[in-house]
C-alpha cells in the first residue's frame, strides 16, 4: 500500500523510519504534503519520498491512502478535498470536536465511499466499548485522565487537583489540546453528550494516565494506561504514534483480530 502523508512533523517522521528506513514489507510512503518544501527537503533524500505543496498534485500522485500527520487546522482547511479522492487516517482528531466539521465529513464518506480511519491514539479498549455498545447497551463511560500538573494550570500545587468534571462535550470546550482521548472514545461509545469526563492535573507524575471504566448490559470493564512520550517529541504520545502504524498494518491483514 502506497502512502501520502499530511505534515513533516514527529509523527511524520516516526513513520518514515518506521516504515520506509525499515523497509517495510507492505507498506511504503510516497508522497509527503508540506507548507515549505526547502525546510523539509533532506526527506527526499533520506527516506525516498517526493514533497508536495500542492494539494492536488499530492492526491493525483501515486499514492492509496492519506495519513493526516499535522493540526487541527490542516483537519479543517484540507480533509474535505482529501476525501473525495482518498481513504484518510485521521489523527489529529480533536477536530472532530467542531460538530459542524463531523457533520460534513459524515456527509462527505456517505457521498464518495472513502474510508475514515481514527486510530485509538493514547488509549486502548476502543473494540471493547464498540462491541459493548453495538446493541445500544453501555450505561456509562467516565474517563478519567491525570496530567503533570504543569501541562494544564500554571504556579506550583501540592496536591492533585480535578480541573474538570462533566461531559466530554463540555471538556473539549474547555481543554481542547487535552481531550483528543474523550473524542475518539466518545464517538466509539455513548457520545460526547453522555460520556463522563474527570481531567486532574497531579504534581506527583510525569507522564500521562488514562483510566476509562464502562458499565452496561455486558458487564463492567475497567483500563487504564500511562503513556510514555516519543523519543524524538516529548509532546507526542509513543502509543498515539505507534496506533496509526498499527491501523495501517492492519489494513493489509488478511487474518483480523478483534474489532
Amino acid at each position: 500500500m502506497k502512502i501520502g502523508v499530511i505534515g513533516a512533523g514527529a509523527i511524520a517522521t516516526f513513520l518514515l523510519k518506521e516504515i520506509n528506513q525499515n523497509q517495510h514489507e507492505n507498506l511504503e510512503i510516497n508522497s509527503i504534503l508540506v507548507r515549505n518544501k526547502e525546510k523539509y527537503g533532506v526527506l527526499e533524500s533520506n527516506f525516498g519520498v517526493k514533497l508536495f505543496t500542492d494539494l492536488q498534485a499530492f492526491l493525483d500522485s501515486e499514492i492509496d491512502i492519506v495519513v493526516e500527520a499535522a493540526n487541527i487546522d490542516a483537519v479543517k482547511t484540507l480533509l474535505p478535498s482529501v476525501m473525495k479522492k482518498k481513504d484518510v487516517v485521521l489523527i489529529s482528531i480533536g477536530a472532530l470536536a467542531d460538530e459542524a466539521l463531523l457533520t460534513e465529513l459524515s456527509t462527505l464518506v456517505k457521498e464518495y465511499k472513502n474510508v475514515v480511519h481514527l486510530p485509538s491514539g493514547a488509549i486502548g479498549g476502543l473494540d471493547l466499548l464498540q462491541n459493548a455498545h453495538a446493541l445500544g447497551a453501555v450505561k456509562s463511560v467516565l474517563l478519567t485522565t491525570r496530567k503533570p500538573a504543569s501541562s494544564l494550570i500554571d504556579g506550583p500545587i501540592d496536591e492533585a487537583k480535578v480541573v474538570f468534571e462533566g461531559k466530554a462535550i463540555d471538556a473539549i470546550k474547555q481543554f481542547p489540546k487535552n481531550m483528543n482521548v474523550s473524542i475518539v472514545l466518545s464517538l466509539a461509545g455513548v457520545g460526547i453528550e453522555k460520556t463522563s469526563v474527570c481531567l486532574v492535573a497531579d504534581p506527583h507524575i510525569e507522564k500521562n494516565i488514562h483510566q476509562v471504566e464502562i458499565v452496561g448490559d455486558f458487564g463492567e470493564a475497567t483500563f487504564s494506561i500511562t503513556n510514555n512520550p516519543l523519543p524524538d517529541n516529548p509532546k507526542t504520545s509513543y502509543l498515539a504514534a505507534m496506533s496509526i502504524l498499527g491501523t495501517l498494518n492492519r489494513m493489509n491483514d488478511k487474518l483480523r483480530i478483534g474489532g
